[in-house]
């Protein structure tokens, strides 16, 4: 396993020279952080649709469980259960409008990861990034567990666990664990742990910070060891519900599978579980004893327990609901964990919007209304008040308002115009409105879908390595 050590240290080398200002040095976060044995003990795999042009190239990398979908480039990179999907990318021919100016593709898009190291991290959509409108750059950036990078060009940067760049160009950059950026362009930012922060030019800003006594609680990283916390105590207490998925090939779908519906064969479903017309769930995502109602997604790392969503709800990557009734239409952000008990239900009315990076752990049954936009860490009743706002009053404002640790200024119509706009995209995209004929989307472009393995070599110096392979269509 020499090469695979000297991989990982020519990365932290090449990420610790970006990372110069802020000055941080990855090593000491990354080394040790998975086990040798742990990376060579898997397969990778890639998925072939009809709807996905292929294109697919890496060389001298670690791809251990890793999956590609779509056009990808990957470059002396450790990838570890990482999901790179490349199945909403832009095509030759497509046109990128953004801020006036509308750029004609003169080439399909390419995923390019070069000098990585991702642990369990979603890179999913496309660039937003007017500069490179025909590739999505990845770059001389580490990542930990549960990270996202959604639509974010990352170079030179390095992404604390359970933390998310959305639709950012990020250059040089710390991010920290549980942080979650969608402002538009970062340079040289160190971004503390557990901030929630939203920006769109001078047009409007979010900003919420989880108290570092309460984030402690649910996930910290030190220095020389694996994240922890109640996130991970979570997902490592299911974790052998994924043993067996991926050590069989061929999986029976566990029920009937309802017009329109996909359910990815690396998601986990548990019994007493039902899916309605239009519903996708995707990579790695797991349900026990839920129902999702017509037009729900599960989207990647999610977590759905004991919990029925009425229709049309969106729970993004990494999200997490265990003993709640959603309304109809209802966002879950990235990586949000809401909590109830069998004693303590949390239930949240029609039309909510629940911030990326938000927690509800009840002590108390709590309903939130309908049409509300939620944030921050609820445990009881009295913590709502402080934590959410109606979405009428929010669209009315005009200036500055705080509200506990949220401040937000700015136009608020416009960030809610925002938000409704980009939810009722989600639900276009995933085929939660398809008719049969017109409007599909990923639900049904995913119904048939052949994954092909990749494994390692076995033994020698290269041992943990795949061989260079390139795959067109």
């Amino acid at each position: 396993m020499e090469r695979l050590n000297e991989l990982l240290e020519r990365i932290i080398q090449r990420v610790n020279v970006n990372l110069r200002e802020p000055l941080f040095d990855v090593g000491p976060y990354v080394r040790g952080l998975v086990p040798w044995q742990q990376l060579v003990k898997f397969y990778a795999f890639y998925g072939i649709t009809p709807h996905h042009p292929l294109n697919f190239h890496f060389s001298r990398s670690n791809l251990s469980g890793s999956y590609f979908l779509g056009k990808c480039h990957v470059t002396d990179s450790i990838l570890y259960k990482t999901d790179i999907r490349g199945d909403e990318l832009k095509r030759k021919g497509d046109f990128f409008a953004t801020e006036g100016f509308t750029i004609p593709l003169q080439e399909d898009e390419t995923i390019r990861v070069r000098d990585c190291f991702l642990i369990k991290t979603l890179v999913h959509n496309n660039s937003h990034d007017p500069e490179h409108p025909e590739e999505f750059i990845i770059q001389n950036t580490v990542s930990t567990h549960f990270a996202n990078i959604h639509g974010s060009v990352v170079e030179g940067c390095f992404m604390g666990p359970f933390s998310t760049v959305d639709l950012t160009t990020v250059h040089d950059c710390v991010i920290g664990e549980y942080a979650y950026v969608q402002a538009g362009e970062l340079s040289h930012r160190q971004v503390p742990a557990g901030t929630v922060w939203v920006k769109s030019g001078e047009r409007f800003e979010f900003v919420f910070r989880h108290h570092p006594e309460t984030l402690q609680r649910y996930v910290r990283f030190r220095p020389g060891s694996p994240p922890e916390g109640l996130f991970m105590e979570f997902i490592d207490r299911r974790k052998a519900d994924y043993q067996r998925i991926f050590d069989v090939v061929k999986l029976q779908t566990p029920f009937s599978m309802p017009p329109g519906a996909s359910f990815n064969r690396y998601a986990v479903i548990k019994p007493k579980t039902q899916i309605g017309r239009n519903v996708l769930v995707a990579q790695r995502a797991y349900i026990e004893n839920s129902w999702l109602g017509d037009g729900a997604n599960a989207q990647e790392n999610c977590y759905i327990l004991h919990s029925r969503l009425n229709g049309n709800n969106v729970t993004a990557h990494g999200a997490k609901i265990i003993h709640a009734d959603l309304g109809p239409k209802v966002f879950v952000g990235f990586n949000s964990f809401l909590q109830g008990s069998a004693d303590h239900r949390l239930a949240i009315g029609p039309g909510c919007i629940v911030m990326p990076h938000t927690i509800i752990d009840l002590e108390a049954a709590v309903h939130i209304p309908a049409e509300h936009l939620v944030w921050g860490y609820i445990r009881t009743p009295q913590d709502v008040a402080a934590h959410s706002l109606p979405l009428a009053r929010l669209s009315a404002l005009s200036g500055e308002e705080t509200l506990g640790a949220m401040r937000f200024k700015g136009d608020g119509r416009l960030f809610v115009e925002g938000f409704k706009n980009r939810i009722e995209h989600i639900l276009e995209a995933n085929g939660a409105y398809c008719d049969g004929a017109a409007q599909r989307g990923h639900a049904q472009q995913s119904q048939d879908i052949s994954f092909n393995l990749i494994q390692p070599y076995p033994e020698g110096e290269l041992k943990g390595l795949y061989p260079t392979i390139d795959i067109h269509p």
